[in-house]
């Protein structure tokens, strides 16, 4: 069998998801190694590059669920590395913000994640870096669109796929 000249979309996807899982991994072993849960991490991530946040505006930039973010936000409240706040705009909502030494270990832990994920990426040139950032970019962006006008088109017909046996797996005929 000949090699093809065009990339067929089957075989990129497959790369694609070999990698991510991969990196995903070996992220994931970074982020363990400086002694922090993922979800912590995540937490003490956004307030050192975002300042003070509520939790609701964590949770949006990490897209974790409001109750592992109340819990991750407990625990480091506990470890003395973030303060709840009163907002000075709003009087129901509580602002978290980072204590001098949350502060320290953030940037420490962020620092140390930074160089691994960099040795893991020298494996690229800053030109194919910068290529993939641009190429994977565009196909998220494309596939979000495309998963916002599948979202709509299922809304505006009354959720179609809801009512179709076949999608459910059943094997009733209406």
């Amino acid at each position: 069998m000949t090699k093809s000249k065009a990339m067929a979309a089957p075989r990129l996807w497959l790369v694609i998801a070999k990698s991510y899982r991969a990196l995903s991994l070996l992220a994931a072993q970074s982020i363990a190694n400086t002694g922090l849960c993922l979800t912590d991490f995540v937490a003490l991530e956004a307030l050192l590059h975002k300042g003070p946040l509520t939790i609701s505006e964590i949770q949006d930039k990490v897209r974790l669920a409001s109750g592992s973010m109340t819990a991750a936000v407990d625990r480091l409240e506990k470890l003395g590395l973030v303060v709840r706040k009163s907002s000075r705009s709003d009087r129901r909502a509580r602002v978290v913000e980072l204590t001098a030494r949350g502060k320290r270990l953030a940037a420490s832990c962020f620092e140390r994640h930074a160089n691994d994920l960099e040795a893991l990426m020298s494996a690229l040139s800053q030109e194919e870096k910068e290529q993939l950032y641009e190429s994977l970019k565009k196909l998220g962006l494309l596939a979000a669109e495309k998963l916002n006008h599948q979202e709509a088109e299922v809304h505006r017909s009354g959720s179609k796929l809801g009512n179709d046996h076949r999608v459910r797996g059943t094997t009733k005929t209406p």
